[in-house]
């Protein structure tokens, strides 16, 4: 007898919604295929496809302009909830659904807070994943605070494609010029308008001066930045498009590289047009010499899924198990994972196929066991993929004549030779196909056959001791239905086992639904940064963790990558800001991936956890979202905006247990070498360069990369410093060395903490110092140039207009009297993009 007890871990499984799975494409200068999603929370309103249509209209010429006649967006699908009433204008989709989002209209993240963001984790020039609109700024009723939706869209839309960054910080929104005066975080600088404090309460508002904070020598918190209504600057997009005369996005030559926006960080100083005119996009296109026509709309309204099961039972699937494994991962499917109201039938295929059960509408487990008795029960034959898809189809169009949304769910093991003559057939056809993988025998144009169809492709070796082939089954789950009404765990499980045979393989899996549909489930979502790789290029894990769209912090997320030989990799996942993961405490957990062991196909499985007291939700908006205008300055006057309710970053929701495991399908690595392999991986770039200071040292602090990229310890650091930006950032190696003899560097995502005079500045003009790292690891690979660091040798000056005389009030310290006392006679103020100190060089005089 065993006895097994312990936590079950749920198996929700759904790929994370990935830039590459969107179908968009640009065709002579117009963006096609572009799918925007209604969710099905949102309340029916007619108005809201009608401002959908008016915005991407707008949008377009304006993003035509903006982009010197070079896109537009040409087409555009809405996808419609299927809990709207239907409408003749409504056709059925054919691969658009949730997963392939470019836009999604959804209720506010957080209640109140209707700001649109783009949802965006990766490097600069990278793209995001996708646009959220909320439907109160749709139909208007945000437009003060955001400005117009189409100008909205073009500002999103540059977040998505072409992987630009915000040009203003709510963080840090001002900084020190080199003018010697206080600025707003804004670009280009020559936007006008007054920096003031607006605060109502009781029906009654007060303006007032901002005051001077005693520590950071810059504007208080509570004070904003009011920009004139009427302007000449043409840019940026990427600060505030609500300007009216804002048409541009800034370039090189109108470009802020002082501030400290978000684009500057991520973007290592440059202007987002000099992204946007380095993407492959901008590189494939010329400017077009006529106005490009308005954008042309599909309405879609999604409707019960149909779904026919394509299972290979020839001969080779009775080796290795494989038939029973088909079987029960198959029966999981048809009694956990398809949904209630779906259409599902089954074909069986050898070197001809079989239609085994025409559609059957589950709506009990009566329908659910009549499939099940259906799964094949012994191997013999050939293999006959195309004849297999093309009964499926022939199963789907006896209930609908167009084969438009309809799934195929096709698992096989062998390789067919013939499988590309039906490619074109399964393009056509307006069906998805997903495919599972049973062994190494894949063939490729069934996986072709997934991709062009928007469907999902899982591997799945024989040499795993694990339940692979449930986890892709389980991952299959519909695209359009509402996240409360899928399969998931709620709680936690203990269980008995009583064993019938010794040794005995077991496997375990408990699912349920959302015990309240108003509270949304906690999710885990993964991917690979690629489908295909060639080595040496490094890939990167990707797991997203969400109740709702608010990101879990505090998981501890493991990712295990196993090759068609069955060798199993495992990474901890981290959302540490620092390697592989572009933003600390976003929800997304990030690792690279460097360790090849042949080629061929890994599948991808992560599992996150989180402990009693340790996972919590942190309500803070989303990063990457167009920026709140607080009101207008006319004639002088501040015109105020509605305020926006306020929220505390600091509170945080502590989670109660939770498991969850999430396939993230399957990629392909060629020109792996044999092992060992070469080491060809450098440190990783260093991106949260930080300061502090204590007496007359600045000290810095970062997070330690690894001898291969997060892995491992560095031999060692390098840190210069410049009176030019960007001479550091171009010809760092140039630049005035530090001495770093006693730094010794520590393990991968250790802190690492170093504390140097800062000397040696020969230019007498000089106002700021600025400061960087690379790393050496012991093959002398080097990293990329870190972040940069920036000390500020001055105090900023004020606007005599913007200030009030009280400063902010600080604590006074307590004299030591066994001492002579000090005067303040030099100030050394030290900034980093990211943090703001202050270096006090003090000389003593006597009393």
């Amino acid at each position: 007898m065993g006895l097994f007890r312990g936590f079950v871990f749920l198996l929700v499984l759904c790929l994370l919604h990935q830039s590459n799975t969107s179908f968009i494409k640009l065709n002579n200068n117009g963006f096609e295929d572009i799918v925007i999603v209604i969710d099905p929370s949102v309340p029916e309103d007619e108005k809201i496809i009608e401002q959908i249509e008016d915005m991407v209209t707008t949008a377009s010429t304006y993003l035509f302009e903006a982009t010197e006649k070079r896109f537009f967006f040409k087409n555009v699908s809405i996808l419609i909830p299927e809990n709207w009433k239907e409408n003749p204008q409504y056709k059925r989709p054919k691969h658009e659904n949730h997963k392939h989002a470019d836009v999604i209209v959804a209720p506010p993240t957080l209640p109140g807070r209707d700001e649109p963001y783009t949802k965006q984790f990766t490097e600069c020039g990278e793209k995001g994943e996708y646009i959220h609109f909320t439907p109160d700024l749709l139909l208007g009723k945000k437009q003060n605070e955001y400005g117009p939706p189409g100008k909205l869209f073009v500002h999103e839309w540059a977040h998505l494609r072409w992987g630009v960054f915000d040009e203003y910080n709510e963080d840090q929104p001002f900084y020190r010029a080199k003018s010697k005066k206080i600025e707003a975080t804004r670009c280009s600088a020559g936007i006008s308008g007054r920096n003031r404090v607006y605060k109502c309460q009781g029906g009654s508002c007060l303006s007032r001066a901002c005051r001077i904070d005693s520590t950071t020598k810059l504007y208080g918190k509570d004070c904003q930045f009011f920009p004139d209504k009427v302007q000449t600057e043409k840019a940026s997009i990427m600060f505030m498009q609500s300007i009216d005369s804002v048409v541009e996005f800034c370039n090189e030559k109108t470009h802020n590289q002082e501030a400290p926006s978000l684009q500057n960080i991520k973007c290592n100083f440059r202007s987002t047009w000099e992204v946007i005119s380095n993407s492959e996009d901008f590189k494939n296109t010329i400017p077009m010499v006529t106005p490009p026509p308005p954008p042309v709309f599909s309405l879609l309204k999604i409707s019960q899924r149909i779904v026919c099961l394509v299972l290979d039972k020839s001969g080779s699937m009775g080796g290795k198990d494989r038939l029973n494994r088909m079987n029960q991962a198959a029966k999981h499917f048809l009694l956990q994972t398809v949904e209630n109201g779906s259409w599902v039938g089954m074909v069986h295929f050898d070197s001809t196929a079989t239609i085994v059960n025409k559609l059957i509408q589950i709506k009990s487990s009566d329908e659910r066991n009549t499939l099940m008795a259906g799964l094949p029960t012994y191997p013999l034959g050939g293999t006959s993929i195309c004849s297999g898809i093309k009964y499926a189809f022939q199963v789907i169009g006896e209930l609908h004549s167009q084969l438009d949304g309809s799934e195929v769910l096709l698992l096989t093991d062998g390789e067919d030779n013939t499988a590309s003559s039906c490619i074109d057939e399964v393009k056509q056809s307006g069906a998805i196909v997903h495919f599972i993988a049973l062994g190494r025998a894949a063939d490729e144009a069934v996986i072709e056959m997934s991709k062009i169809t928007g469907g999902s492709h899982f591997y799945v070796s024989d040499e795993a001791q694990n339940n692979g082939l449930i986890d892709a089954f389980g991952a299959l789950t519909s695209g359009n239905t509402d996240l409360s009404q899928k399969s998931l765990q709620v709680g936690t499980w203990a269980y008995n086992l009583q064993a019938k045979a010794n040794p005995e393989t077991l496997t375990i899996t408990v699912t349920s639904r959302a015990a309240n549909s108003s509270v949304p489930p906690i999710t885990v979502n993964a991917k690979m940064n690629k489908d295909v790789n060639s080595f040496p290029s490094p890939m990167i894990v990707y797991a997203e963790i969400l109740q709702g769209y608010v990101p879990v912090l505090g998981a501890n997320v493991t990712a295990f990558i196993e090759s068609q030989n069955g060798h199993t990799e495992v990474l901890e996942l981290l959302d540490n800001g620092a390697g592989a993961d572009s933003f600390k405490n976003d929800g997304v957990y990030s690792r690279y991936f460097t360790a090849y062991t042949e080629n061929g196909r890994y599948s991808l499985k992560v599992r996150a956890h989180g402990g009693a007291n340790t996972a919590r939700l942190k309500l803070r908006p989303p990063l990457n979202r167009a920026a709140y205008i607080p009101g207008w300055v006319v004639n002088g006057e501040i015109e105020a905006n509605p305020p926006r309710p306020e929220i505390d970053e600091d509170t945080q929701t502590t989670l109660e247990d939770f498991s969850r495991t999430a396939s993230g399908g399957a990629f392909v690595v060629s020109q792996v070498p044999s092992l060992p392999l070469p080491d060809q991986y450098p440190p990783s770039q260093i991106t949260d360069l930080d300061a502090t200071v204590h007496e007359d040292k600045i000290i810095l602090t970062w997070t330690a990369p690894g001898d291969n990229f997060d892995v491992g310890k560095v031999q060692r650091y390098i840190i210069r410093i410049s009176a030019s930006i960007l001479d550091l950032r171009d010809s760092f190696d140039d630049a005035l060395q530090v001495n770093t003899t006693d730094l010794s560097p520590k393990e991968a995502n250790s802190k690492e903490s170093f504390a140097f005079k800062p000397e040696n500045i020969s230019e007498e003009n000089a106002t700021h110092i600025f400061i960087a790292i690379k790393s050496i690891d012991k093959s002398n690979l080097t990293s990329k140039v870190s972040n940069i660091a920036q000390v500020t040798l001055f105090i900023p000056q004020a606007n005599p207009d913007d200030i009030d005389p009280t400063p902010t009030p600080t604590p006074t310290p307590t004299p030591d009297k066994s001492h002579n006392s000090g005067v303040n006679i030099s100030t050394l103020v030290l900034s980093v993009i990211g943090s703001v100190v202050i270096v006090n060089f003090i000389l003593s005089t006597t009393i």
